[in-house]
């Protein structure tokens, strides 16, 4: 991908984040996390002209390990790194839980990190305001010192501690709709005061975790709101949520910058999930994020996949929320 079109996205100020490179990471023929997730809705958003005249695709690296290490121990950075070159042309599971990794897999989870911090570099240079990063694999299960649930790396994590660090910002929110509630992130923030952690999924539900009585502790109680839907809840039940909970919520936190873990697998028909959003819910959602943004932190606002195992749907969802973006 070439940083084509500047000058004229420049003034669009929405950009997708995606590297053909996110394909590499194996996960073997019958996984739901596999490479088929990316290529259908890229292949679309090409030949979509309302969007792809509108947006720009930047060029983005690998995330240091000095980045990793924002927010992931030296211990198990060293465990991906050590474990990842083990491999040549076979498949394994990372030791700390169900997370496949290849001979590539290192590398694109870094790529995936990178994705995110270029486009919160550019975000913050006012070159864009919003950005939306088509990666694999996903991150919200991964602790400081675990990968699982198919994640290596806690990508939106790790932008919000670059966030603090480089720009010295004060309040991030991170907002994740994925169906499944985000552990890891909430975990890495969970006794923090300047990083708010939002979830809305269903319940029961893997991971486990997520009951609206997880708040927080420390200094960090009242920063993490979670919200658990039964299976079966729609659209009207997430725009609930994040019009009359996540909203009042913000009126007093004032976020500096917005987050989205934006899983997919809520949506209707989805192979894992059992929720029933569909592209019109993650449109009016996309629009409330973006009067929050609008309100408190200068539109600025990036968008990171998690999880959805059915392209289709993915395509729909990412299309729906890029709409709003390049309109807004």
């Amino acid at each position: 991908m070439t940083f084509s079109n500047f000058n004229f996205a420049n003034e669009q100020k929405v950009a997708v984040m995606y590297d053909e490179r996110f394909l590499l990471h194996n996960t073997g023929p019958s996984h739901p996390e596999n490479p088929e997730r990316l290529i259908s809705v890229i292949s679309d958003l090409k030949a979509n002209q309302k969007i792809s005249s509108k947006i720009i695709w930047p060029n983005f690296k690998v995330a240091t390990f000095d980045e990793l290490n924002l927010v992931h121990t030296n211990e198990y950075i060293e465990l991906v790194d050590h474990q990842v070159s083990q491999l040549k042309n076979n498949r394994a599971y990372l030791s700390t839980g169900d997370t496949p990794i290849s001979k590539h897999s290192n590398d694109v989870a870094k790529l995936a990190v990178g994705a995110g911090l270029e486009a919160v570099d550019l975000i913050m240079a006012g070159e864009i305001s919003s950005a939306f990063a088509l990666v694999r694999p996903p991150g919200h299960h991964a602790t400081a010192s675990r990968g699982m649930g198919f994640c290596i790396y806690n990508n939106i994590a790790i932008v919000a501690r670059y966030l603090q660090k480089k720009y010295d910002l004060k309040r991030i929110l991170i907002v994740d709709f994925d169906v499944h509630h985000g552990n890891g992130t909430q975990d890495i923030f969970y006794e923090d005061d300047s990083v708010f952690y939002f979830s809305i999924h269903q319940h029961p539900f893997y991971p486990g975790t997520g009951r609206p009585d997880e708040t927080g502790t420390g200094k960090g109680k009242g920063y993490t709101l979670n919200i658990d839907l039964p299976a079966g809840s729609g659209d009207d039940d997430l725009i609930k949520g994040l019009r009359d909970q996540l909203k009042p919520a913000m009126d007093q936190f004032k976020p500096d910058f917005v987050i989205v873990s934006a899983g997919f697998d809520a949506y209707e028909g989805d192979i894992l999930g059992e929720l029933s959003y569909t592209s019109n819910g993650y449109k009016k959602a996309a629009m409330i994020l973006n009067d929050i943004t609008k309100q408190y932190s200068n539109g600025r606002i990036i968008y990171m996949l998690e999880g959805g195992y059915t392209p289709e749907n993915i395509k729909n969802a990412t299309t729906s929320i890029l709409d709003v973006l390049i309109t807004n």
